[in-house]
């Protein structure tokens, strides 16, 4: 089996540049994931985060948890479960506006912590919409039956997770057959593309159906930070791609990124391609003008 893209950025700067970014470009194709390390966010800031983070679970969330599964009667399932995650979330939203103030529960220290997380993730830019998902998987007894997240695609553009080093869990979908562990590493910045660079790149690259396993030993922590288009953006393949793609011509919808994501709601645990088709269905009824 291959080896898991590792990326050293440091090396963006200096004579293996190209061999870099053609290492990158690799990964984008052939895997839709890859990993960094050297990023330039700090060692100190990541710490903090992982430390406020995990304080906030045992303090605020675990409880909560605790009820959700008593309440729907997870403790001792005997088949499989199709319709629940085993996973305690909170959302913040950084960009068009920040919410983060409005988050009950939140020490102000974590707040700020946050807050310098995002700015170095991005929310510094004026994109359109970024926001992190902070996410806690506990232990579970059944871990056969409930998954901790269950196989999905992302429905945006490029997402970089900060995960727990020491427990393990997530893993991708290697072309089709084969689900793949990506490995917790301290201090590294898991990337990985959403529906959107597939849609871009006129599938070039390609979103891929990642899952996260429930453990029985371990709370796994996992922040992810999700860059997307704006609701109004017009998505559709790169002409000079699909130029480039002339045998095989535009092989994807054009759509307004809104309506996919209304889409996406209702379909996230499906397969990612009736998707594209019934926006290309939605795009033959009601032609979307090119901005």
């Amino acid at each position: 089996m291959e080896n898991f893209p590792l990326i050293n950025m440091e090396k963006l700067n200096g004579d293996e540049r190209m061999a870099t970014m053609n290492k990158i470009n690799d990964a984008c194709e052939n895997w839709g994931f890859f990993e960094l390390v050297n990023h330039g966010i700090s060692h100190e800031l990541l710490d903090n985060v992982e430390r406020m983070t995990k304080e906030h679970y045992k303090k605020c969330m675990e409880q909560r948890f605790k009820e959700m599964v008593t309440s729907k009667a997870l403790e001792d399932v005997k088949t499989e479960v199709n319709n629940v995650d085993w996973e305690s979330t909170f959302f913040l939203r950084h960009l068009p506006s920040s919410n983060i103030s409005e988050i009950p529960d939140l020490g102000d220290e974590y707040r700020e912590v946050m807050k310098d997380f995002a700015a170095f993730c991005g929310s510094k830019s004026k994109g359109p919409n970024f926001g992190t998902k902070v996410s806690n998987y506990p232990p579970c007894p059944t871990p056969d039956l409930i998954k901790g997240l269950r196989a999905h695609t992302d429905a945006g553009g490029i997402i970089l997770l900060f995960q727990d080093d020491k427990v393990s869990g997530l893993q991708l979908l290697k072309n089709g057959g084969e689900w793949v562990d990506v490995p917790p590493m301290r201090h590294s910045i898991v990337i990985n593309l959403g529906d959107q660079i597939e849609v871009i790149t006129n599938g070039k690259y390609k979103s891929v159906m990642h899952r996260v396993i429930a453990q029985t030993n371990g709370t796994r922590m996992s922040i992810a930070s999700f860059y997307n288009p704006g609701n109004d953006a017009v998505i559709y393949p790169a002409k000079k791609l699909v130029e480039e793609e002339s045998k095989n011509g535009q092989a994807y919808p054009k759509f307004v990124f809104d309506d996919y994501m209304k889409l996406y709601a209702g379909l996230k645990f499906q397969a990612k391609e009736p998707r594209f088709e019934a926006m290309k269905a939605a795009e033959a009824c009601n032609p979307v003008a090119t901005p």
